[in-house]
């Protein structure tokens, strides 16, 4: 396990994760300038530690769990501070927060239950972090940039994300329904 942690993608995983609270207080203090610039730290260390990963033959099982949780906790940290600041409405961020906690709800009852790991993103769950990904960075440019230009952008993404939100919710929950006939019960 500790060789695990010490791999250069992980490192970055854990930079990402150590990024979140400067981030929350960047943004609380109205600092937006900053909290752009840390978003964008944290993309490109996203970015990097799946390239370092792939190229150093460094994945490993700690990485890919640790990877989607600092995304989740990342995304999760932007939509609650943005409602507390008004940038975003709150019903938005109870709507994505509710998603992703009843996902890893029946993902926990399913492995806990069956032994079974759920099966990976699909395309819509993809978009629909995609989405709430430029929502977020979007959201703290136009703190940044208030153009007209952007604050349409801004508001057409809220929507996308809310759309996506449920979408990609249903659609989930509809391939786990039809999963749990097929899946072997672990007593």
């Amino acid at each position: 396990m500790t060789g695990q942690i010490f791999t250069f993608a992980n490192q970055l995983t854990l930079l990402r994760l150590a990024l979140i609270p400067f981030f929350a207080v960047a943004v609380l203090d109205g600092r937006y300038d900053w909290g752009l610039a840390l978003l964008l730290a944290a993309g490109i260390s996203d970015a990097l530690d799946g390239i370092l990963a792939r190229s150093l033959r460094q994945s490993t099982s700690l990485g890919a769990y640790l990877d989607p949780i600092a995304d989740k906790l990342l995304l999760s940290t932007a939509f609650v501070v943005l409602a507390i600041k008004s940038d975003l409405p709150w019903t938005l961020a109870i709507l994505v927060l509710g998603r992703d906690i009843l996902i890893i709800a029946i993902a926990g009852v399913i492995v806990v239950g069956a032994g079974f790991r759920p099966m990976p993103p699909s395309v819509y769950g993809k978009a629909c972090t995609l989405a709430q990904v430029l929502t977020v960075i979007v959201v703290v440019f136009v703190q940044v940039e208030p153009r007209p230009a952007f604050l349409w952008l801004k508001n057409l993404l809220l929507w996308l994300t809310a759309v996506m939100t449920v979408l990609s919710g249903l659609h989930y929950a509809l391939r786990i329904g039809k999963m749990l006939p097929e899946i072997p019960s672990k007593s």
